[in-house]
């Protein structure tokens, strides 16, 4: 794993080696975004397990390169509950998201024989792994060459082992016949982050 850390914005060299799919993740101030919290790094990992750390410019937000990397239709974004990252990458960096494939859904409708759908849970089955989520509670906002070598490998894990666990969970998806419920609910996502940006968190369809 090779980690490079980037300031504001991709270069356009980086966005144009990007082919098939990468999996994108995001640290924020917090769990409340746009309300109070805010974007602070975007972790990207494409197939060869390059990662590329983003601290995004805190003023405007603009990152054009990356930008026209996450609204490419060919290219496939893989996260692991999306509906927070797609939320706060869409609201601050002002763009689209386009093909994706979110693992934590695709683990919720395939993997029924457990409750346990968290990233660190899917590592552990899939890539055999077992990963540290300590460093999940920091302050991802300071500036980035002030991370540790700690915080940054936690960022990264988040990240390199998606590609994998898509394909595991893919095969599944196909096999247990529940792909296209899977799709339709990629579909909906888009409307169930409008929905928590207007202030709908709670699940609206409960009676």
């Amino acid at each position: 794993m090779k980690i490079t850390k980037i300031k504001e914005d991709i270069t356009s060299e980086i966005a144009n080696s990007f082919k098939g799919s990468i999996a994108i993740d995001t640290e924020a101030t917090g769990l409340q975004i746009p309300e109070r919290d805010r974007l602070s790094l975007i972790q990207i990992s494409d197939e060869n397990q390059n990662v590329f750390i983003v601290q995004p410019n805190k003023d405007n937000f603009k990152a054009p390169n990356l930008v026209s990397v996450l609204e490419n239709d060919k290219i496939l974004k893989i996260g692991h509950f999306l509906r927070f990252d797609k939320n706060a990458l869409e609201f601050f960096l002002k763009c689209k998201i386009k093909n994706i494939f979110d693992t934590k859904i695709a683990s919720k409708i395939v993997r029924t024989y457990t409750d346990a759908h968290g990233l660190k849970n899917l590592v552990q089955e899939f890539c055999n792994k077992s990963i540290d989520k300590r460093q999940g509670s920091s302050d991802w906002n300071k500036d980035l060459d002030e991370l540790t070598n700690k915080q940054l490998e936690y960022a990264a894990n988040d990240v390199i082992y998606l590609h994998k666990i898509k394909t595991e969970l893919e095969k599944m998806l196909i096999r247990e016949k529940r792909i296209d419920v899977f799709k339709k609910c990629l579909t909906f996502l888009d409307t169930r982050v409008e929905l928590d940006q207007k202030g709908f968190k709670e699940d609206i369809f409960e009676h």
